[in-house]
């Protein structure tokens, strides 16, 4: 799990804050990190660098400035470890919802944050592997959909079995070197513009 070479943004207005967790990655062996306390302009900061990780310690965030974290944790796509001196549980299920990768209430101690940033990593590639397994059968089922309703384009306009009609499917993706649901969706389109 340990990998030095990660590039680190910490995000925090306070420079003490900041100092300890910079400690505490100094600590675990990391050297790439980059400290910023504006954290307004954050948006451009994260695009410019273009960080592996997140770290993000807020001392007494207000709902505005938290929501306008989540926002970033959204569009950010990277795991994201969140440091809060206090929070409720709406603000808790909305981290977890904006995709924070880890939010620790009331537990920045210099040795605590390699093991979170570890956890936040961890948990972000889990979480990224499961939307994209759920994606790919999105797409299967989506396909599948297309293939079924082109064979029953095919049945009904050559008057041919189910059987038939996939072969025949299957037989023009090959010999067109494109995928089923391809041909299936082109069928589908030309039946729409004859009225079929």
């Amino acid at each position: 799990m340990h990998n030095p070479d990660l590039t680190i943004l910490v995000i925090d207005e306070n420079a003490i804050r900041a100092s300890v967790i910079e400690a505490g990655l100094l600590a675990a062996g990391h050297r790439q990190i980059t400290i910023t306390r504006e954290v307004l302009g954050v948006a451009r900061e994260i695009e410019r660098l273009a960080p592996d990780v997140i770290v993000i310690s807020l001392e007494n965030p207000n709902r505005d400035m938290l929501e306008s974290m989540f926002q970033l944790s959204r569009s950010a796509k990277r795991p994201i470890a969140m440091f809060v001196d206090r929070s409720d549980d709406g603000m808790i299920s909305a981290a977890v919802e904006a995709g924070v990768s880890a939010y620790v209430v009331d537990g920045l101690r210099q040795e605590r944050v390699k093991p979170i940033l570890d956890m936040a990593i961890s948990r972000f590639n889990a979480f990224s592997r499961m939307a994209r397994e759920l994606e790919e059968a999105r797409t299967e089922l989506e396909n599948r959909k297309l293939v079924d309703r082109a064979k029953g384009i095919l049945m009904r306009t050559k008057g041919i079995s189910e059987d038939e009609a996939y072969k025949l499917l299957r037989s023009t993706a090959m010999k067109q070197n494109r995928k089923m649901a391809e041909i299936a969706q082109s069928l589908i389109m030309a039946a729409g513009l004859l009225g079929d």
